[in-house]
């Protein structure tokens, strides 16, 4: 299906590619169905973004966090991941949340709140986790300049 996004234009959205997020995402509940797309034209790139497909004007960046942070662990009680159906190890995807201001040198990433995507089931949520070892408003232009630089 084709779908026109203010950030992509118009993009073509295969059925088994959409990711459901039951209950949508924090602070938008509403909005449910989403497209992960990565910047083919830089594959160096390690963000990517999360489309929304229920409001063409609201892309959010994401990212790795275990790009930025190695150890990156949150612990999270197994019922919170139950609404993403059965999901082995390598079916799932971590990805924060990334907040870009007009000053790129304040951009942070989001490692309290973790969006979890089975891949396996395109089914995905997030997550507020109580874990104190992570921030809501991480900054990350340094390691993201600094892992560039590598």
């Amino acid at each position: 299906m084709k779908v026109i996004t203010k950030l992509f234009g118009e993009i073509d959205a295969e059925e088994n590619k959409i990711i459901f997020f039951s209950g949508g995402i924090v602070g938008f509940p509403e909005l449910e169905r989403f497209l992960l797309i990565h910047d083919a034209e830089n594959e160096k790139s390690s963000i990517s973004w999360l489309q929304s497909l229920d409001e063409p004007a609201f892309a959010m960046p994401v990212i790795d966090p275990l790009i930025l942070i190695a150890d990156y662990n949150p612990m999270v009680e197994h019922e919170m991941l139950e609404p993403l159906g059965d999901m082995k190890p390598e079916d799932m995807l971590v990805l924060a949340t990334i907040t870009v201001p007009s000053d790129l040198t304040k951009m942070t990433a989001n490692f309290k709140a973790p969006i979890i995507i089975n891949a396996g089931s395109n089914r995905a949520c997030q997550l507020i986790i109580e874990d104190e070892r992570y921030e809501i408003k991480h900054p990350i232009y340094h390691l993201l300049k600094d892992k560039k630089g590598d």
